[in-house]
């Protein structure tokens, strides 16, 4: 594993994560403040059966192609990149027009019947036509991952962004009236602007590339269509599965606080509380180990084919000790200024209030992530799925059950029940496929740490008055960042042993 290769290549992701995230945020502020929260619980509705339609279009055809790619660099075979993307696209194309008939032609009756909303119909056939692009993109997106080369996969994730956003709000901006019909139909058709525009950009880009590398060492590569579908389908049936199950939650979510009581909107404003505006709070910082979660499959990948153990287990280490200082710090942050982040957000201290009731979810949330990266790079992807079904089958129980009696503050309970349960099964199956060792002792040590530089935070603020909104936000960031680093250095003198250890076996 070359420890260089991944740190830069991590950097340069984390970036534009980061660039983009933020945008991604801000867009859904803007949604927020336009369609109000039960328009974004109407569009979640849409966009969870956009999701389980995405699912079936890619069909685990993504992961597949960065394992055969990183596969082929592994044997120094990288000629054999080409065969690999033309077969897999070749794939993509069949899953990805079924998706796009099927959701096309079967959006009335799933918009009446299953969501419950017929509303939700013109935005489910703008989606559909997305699909074809988005499992044919999955493929050129994977072979550039498989490569580690970030800079190409990031021109479709760039594009897509920019694109989805522009031209969503160019939409919106002409719907005079609170039409929430069209104003969700004005989002949908910027998601698939999105896929289409990156898609041409990565084909372009793949084009030329190929053009260069042409005449690249072939060596063996027998069964490569075997190989692929050995990969692609075993991955698509589970995630299947997992998707399915996370849409019957998503259409159990508003029915079943509408059971407790609610009405039909505001139900809907409840669940689009949660899934459109507290969620993309909790889950922005992840953006930078998201990015490591993506990069670390081929390498974990490359190494694996040339039986480099070692250096999978102190790369398993390091990312799981730096998830988990990072996660902590967020989680602390999040606690403590959970009503600030709302009122200068969304202008609403109930958004503040759920911030805070899922705040200390975080460090199992990020751990899970990079967890699951690691998984999916040393072949344990299927596990790693098998293991998200049974979360998601038990999800979808408790939801039926426990929502209709305690609305939202059942399902945050739930959140968290699932959430534990999924990280500790991955984290017992990474412990059995690699050698990784943390200290509880650092760890709460982390922990202390932070709880400790917000409560310095707030107080600092407190003394000399306090800033509200933005201000505030950033002032507070600034002395907890300051602090914690503080705390760390004081505290971490054994994990910079550990992580220097851990580069140099990388290098």
């Amino acid at each position: 594993m070359q420890g260089k290769r991944l740190l830069v290549n991590s950097l340069v992701l984390t970036v534009f994560s980061i660039l983009l995230r933020s945008l991604g945020l801000w867009f859904q502020v803007a949604l927020s403040r336009r369609m109000g929260a039960a328009g974004i619980g109407l569009y979640s509705l849409t966009a969870s059966v956009g999701s389980l339609a995405a699912t079936f279009a890619i069909s685990g055809i993504r992961f597949a192609t960065t394992r055969l790619v990183s596969e082929e660099m592994g044997r120094g075979s990288l000629g054999n990149a080409g065969r690999v993307v033309r077969r897999c696209l070749a794939y993509a194309a069949v899953f990805g027009c079924a998706a796009s008939a099927a959701l096309f032609s079967g959006a009335d009756l799933i918009a009446a019947r299953f969501l419950g909303d017929v509303r939700t119909e013109l935005s489910l056939r703008v989606l559909a036509v997305g699909m074809p692009f988005i499992s044919a993109g999955a493929v050129l997106g994977g072979y550039f991952t498989g490569q580690c080369r970030v800079g190409m996969a990031l021109v479709g994730t760039v594009t897509e962004e920019v694109t989805r956003v522009a031209v969503a709000m160019a939409l919106l901006s002409t719907v005079r009236t609170a039409n929430p019909e069209l104003m969700c139909a004005g989002v949908a058709a910027g998601s698939a602007a999105g896929e289409i525009v990156s898609f041409f950009a990565l084909l372009v880009i793949y084009a030329f590339d190929r053009a260069r590398r042409r005449g690249g060492e072939r060596g063996q590569s027998g069964g490569l269509t075997r190989r692929m579908v050995s990969i692609a389908l075993p991955l698509a049936a589970t995630a299947y599965a997992r998707v399915a199950l996370n849409t019957v939650q998503h259409m159990l979510i508003p029915a079943g606080l509408r059971r407790s009581g609610a009405s039909a909107e505001a139900a809907l404003a409840g669940y689009g509380l949660i899934q459109g505006m507290v969620f993309p709070v909790i889950t922005f910082p992840m953006v930078l180990f998201s990015s490591i979660s993506e990069l670390i499959v081929p390498e974990l990948t490359e190494e694996q084919v040339r039986g480099n153990d070692k250096r999978i287990g102190a790369a398993a280490n390091m990312l799981l000790r730096v998830t988990f200082t990072f996660s902590a710090a967020v989680s602390a942050f999040l606690l403590c200024f959970s009503q600030e982040l709302g009122r200068a957000l969304y202008q609403s201290d109930e958004a503040g209030r759920y911030i805070g009731l899922l705040a200390l979810l975080t460090p199992v949330m990020y751990m899970d992530n990079i967890t699951d990266g690691m998984l999916r790079g040393l072949g344990e992807h299927i596990y790693a799925m098998r293991v998200n079904i049974i979360d998601s089958l038990l999800s979808t129980l408790f939801i039926w059950l426990i929502l209709p009696r305690f609305a939202l503050y059942g399902y945050i309970v739930i959140l968290y029940a699932s959430e534990i349960f999924n990280f500790s099964l991955s984290l017992r199956r990474l412990a059995r496929v690699t050698s990784i060792s943390q200290s509880l002792v650092s760890m709460a040590g982390s922990m202390a740490g932070a709880v400790a530089a917000a409560v310095v935070a707030r107080s600092a603020l407190a003394a000399t008055g306090g800033a509200n909104g933005v201000v505030g936000l950033v002032t507070g960031g600034v002395i907890f960042a300051a602090v914690y680093v503080l705390i760390l250095r004081f505290l971490s003198a054994r994990s910079r042993e550990e992580n220097a250890e851990a580069l140099r076996l990388m290098r």
